[in-house]
């Protein structure tokens, strides 16, 4: 070997076939493999085992070069000694060469079958002895570098670092360094083309410190990411674990089989243009989640919402009228003039079913069958029914959603009950829409004039679900107890259908026909308890007292319970329950007549009030205090209207005192006392203002007011009957407590049309004009008047005590009284 290496150095320059490494620099007196798989590489090998020759091994500049010339090559190499070839295969060998000396390429010749150089041997220059200094100085940053590169990177092997710890030679470190250690090729070339020993020994220091920052930064870094990634690295774990053992069970899920799934039930639904190609991006974005992913399932609830609905499902409507009156005269006693309403709806959905229809409002005391008409409704329809129920709802969002960006976001009542429904065309009933209530969440009410606009209600937008959804198929039916708590633009979207209070007989029927038939079975009791006539009507006047027929329904309930008992026990085996059983079963009726003057007395006159659950009388006493001041009390929970009406009063009779005998002198000095009896309960309006004069008249001139009549209407200053409201609820609690004879103002005549016929039948109605037609009907003629005195104040008291101790089940705490 140092035969020929003395043959080389003598001539200078030598052609060898060569080899260009990719990525690899080989150093002399080092052994290195590395496969050869291009063709002028192989033949370059070859050739040189033939002719025992050496070869020259040459870094090419970059690896992406397939047949490189002179200018791809670096300038210095390594002339070296292939010592054993392998054939992989016909296109790769793998080759153990052995570096020799350092070699410059001159020229290269690439036309033959291999690449050809003309090299000439460059050795590397010792260092001066001036410079023995500087190369010492080298060699221990060089151990003192690699002392901490060893530290970073344990994992090299024991040889290498052997070799390099027990070496102090500088030339061989400087090749057996580079050749060894993890350095990138274009640091070793740069070692490589380094022609002198101390230049060597200083790149390969910075070499050595470049990589221990490198490493020491990359390990901080590691050590942040560590901190940072190990809960996440944990739980996505966990959940690779978890689809392991979901695939392994069938349930793994597939976001790209689920979104192809969705299109293909969003295509088939043929929605609007807009719409599909939402629910299509809400689809395109799935698909690129993982299963797992929190917003997929958000996607998910949303996609599953939308498609829920039933977008083009609709039911055909059965608009048969005669079957529709069978239904609701199958479910509902009386009501005539109700159900007439509803079949001329019907009738008219019938002849143009085009036609965007009203929406029904039933308005009416509780219990009087509100809901139930809305449920006969769709089922003579043959459509679907729904019921919202609106009470105490204060939330805008409630009804048209919240949006999707809020955790725990979902679609509005509407859309909810459309998705219940599973038809286009369902008929919803928004119940107790007078309960509504605003806060600074919004007004729900406003919420609501979107989808009852018959104009608007063909592009409803839920805030969860986005996009346009139809509403104009659906019947809505809303129900509410005061129209007056209805918003006015809300109201002026309905058509109000007014349900009156039932009257005794009707109450009756309803019983008879619906409720006991209905408990009979739920208690078990058919065919073994009956209840008579004398029986029903006793609970319908001694433990009831309300405009509907729930609590009927609820103490029905209560004797058939008793009767059960008695039943199971085996005391009985039927049972026949009559009026004179009611007390011992119920115990003492509990219902009273209402303070009212119910003989000719002086100073009390019989009014009526209007409530949200149906009319009441409302009396009122008049005291005169002889000796005062001309002072005036009002008591009995009265509003200012009312206070005004009192106001009213007073001054008129002061003005025509002398028609009725009435000293206006007395006024003056004596104090004068108005009290509407249940003081608790509030009192407004303005049409107690004839009941206020005729008790004022009454029991100034001593003449005695008649005990069968009732009264109502707002008076003027000078006498003049004005109309007032609810006069169907009003007749209907004169009609309860047993009057004759009603007064009412002339203007509200035309209302007598909506008066239950059995109402009219059992009162005379009697328009009145002006105050003095009033107190001509009401006040007993003086001759024929039996000389009365005025209740005291002890039966006040009296009454007081007897209305303070009514049992709750009375209902005697109603609702604020309009006058």
């Amino acid at each position: 070997m140092s035969e020929k290496v003395t043959i080389k150095v003598e001539r200078k320059t030598l052609h060898l076939p060569t080899i260009a490494l990719r990525g690899l620099v080989v150093f002399p007196n080092n052994l290195v493999h590395f496969e050869v798989g291009r063709e002028k590489s192989i033949a370059a090998v070859e050739w040189a085992m033939a002719n025992n020759s050496n070869v020259f091994l040459v870094a090419q500049k970059s690896m992406d070069t397939t047949d490189p010339a002179q200018a791809d090559l670096f300038a210095y190499g390594v002339v070296a000694e292939v010592k054993q070839v392998l054939r992989v295969s016909e296109d790769l060998v793998k080759v153990l060469v052995e570096g020799k000396y350092r070699a410059k390429l001159t020229e290269l010749d690439a036309s033959g079958d291999f690449l050809l150089s003309e090299v000439r041997p460059a050795p590397v220059r010792p260092g001066k002895p001036e410079e023995a200094v500087e190369t010492e100085a080298l060699l221990r940053a060089l151990k003192t570098g690699f002392d901490e590169y060893l530290g970073m990177n344990p994992r090299l092997g024991k040889d290498v670092v052997f070799a390099i710890v027990s070496s102090d030679d500088p030339a061989f470190l400087s090749e057996y360094m580079p050749a060894n250690l993890l350095f990138r090729y274009e640091d070793k070339q740069a070692v490589m083309d380094e022609g002198t020993l101390n230049g060597r020994l200083k790149k390969l220091v910075e070499m050595l410190r470049r990589e221990c920052q490198v490493m020491k930064i990359e390990k901080e870094i590691a050590e942040k990411v560590n901190e940072s990634m190990d809960k996440n690295q944990r739980d996505y774990y966990l959940h690779e674990q978890l689809h392991i053992i979901s695939d392994e069970l069938g349930e793994g899920d597939d976001t790209h089989a689920e979104a192809d799934e969705y299109r293909r039930r969003i295509t088939e639904l043929h929605l609007a243009e807009d719409s599909e190609k939402k629910l299509l991006k809400e689809v395109d974005r799935l698909s690129k989640m993982q299963g797992s992913n929190q917003e997929a399932t958000v996607i998910r609830t949303y996609l599953d919402t939308c498609l829920d609905l039933p977008w083009n499902t609709f039911t055909v409507d059965d608009l048969d009228i005669g079957r529709a009156q069978q239904i609701l005269d199958r479910d509902h006693y009386g009501l005539k003039k109700v159900k007439d309403r509803i079949l001329e709806t019907l009738a008219v959905r019938k002849l143009a079913p085009d036609v965007k229809a009203q929406i029904i409002c039933l308005v009416g005391p509780p219990g009087v069958g509100k809901t139930s008409i809305a449920r006969s409704i769709a089922e003579s329809l043959g459509r679907k029914y729904v019921r919202i129920s609106l009470g105490g709802v204060r939330d805008e969002a409630e009804i048209r959603g919240h949006r999707r960006t809020y955790i725990g976001a979902m679609p509005g009542k509407i859309i909810t009950a459309m998705i219940t429904a599973k038809s286009a065309n369902p008929l919803m009933l928004l119940d107790e829409i007078d309960k509504l209530a605003g806060d600074f969440r919004g007004d729900p009410a406003a919420a609501l004039l979107e989808a009852l606009d018959p104009e608007q209600n063909s592009t409803f937008n839920d805030h969860f679900i986005d996009i346009p959804f139809d509403l104009s198929h659906v019947f809505f039916i809303t129900t509410a107890n005061d129209l007056g708590s209805i918003p006015g633009p809300l109201r002026d979207r309905m058509d109000v259908i007014e349900l009156p209070s039932y009257t005794r007989v009707e109450k009756y029927n309803i019983a008879r026909k619906h409720l006991l038939p209905k408990q009979l079975k739920a208690c078990g009791l058919t065919g073994k308890v009956t209840l008579s006539q004398s029986a029903l009507y006793g609970i319908i006047d001694g433990y009831t007292r309300e405009a509907g027929v729930r609590n009927l329904e609820r103490t029905i309930t209560s004797v058939l319970r008793k009767c059960a008992r008695k039943i199971a026990s085996g005391e009985v085996e039927s049972v026949s329950v009559t009026g004179t059983m009611l007390e011992d079963l119920l115990g003492p009726r509990f219902v009273k007549p209402d303070f009212l003057n119910r003989t000719n007395m002086v100073g009390v006159a019989n009014g009526l009030a209007w409530t949200s659950v149906g009319g009441e009388t409302l009396p009122i006493e008049v005291q005169v205090i002889p000796e005062g001041s001309g002072k005036i009390t009002v008591t009995g929970s009265l509003g200012d209207v009312m206070k005004e009406s009192a106001q009213l009063a007073v001054t008129w009779v002061r003005v025509h005192a002398d028609e009725y005998g009435i000293d206006p002198e007395k006024l003056k000095k004596c104090d004068l006392h108005i009290h509407a009896p249940e003081g608790a309960v509030p009192k407004d309006g303005p049409s107690a203002g004839v009941t206020l004069t005729t008790a004022l008249v009454s029991c100034l001139s001593g003449i005695p007011v008649r005990g069968d009549v009732a009264m109502t209407g707002e008076i003027t200053l000078h006498g003049n009957v004005l109309p007032i409201g609810g006069l169907r609820e009003k007749s209907m609690a004169a009609y309860r407590e047993g009057m004759k004879t009603v007064l009412i103002p002339k203007d509200n005549e035309p209302d007598l049309y909506d008066v239950d016929d059995e109402v009219k039948k059992s009162l005379t109605f009697l328009p009145m004009q002006s105050l003095t037609q009033v107190l001509n009907a009401a006040l007993l003629k003086p001759q024929n008047a039996k000389k009365t005195k005025a209740p005291s104040r002890t039966h006040a008291k009296k009454k007081a005590a007897d209305a303070a101790i009514v049992p709750p089940t009375a209902e005697k705490s109603q609702p604020g009284a309009v006058c």
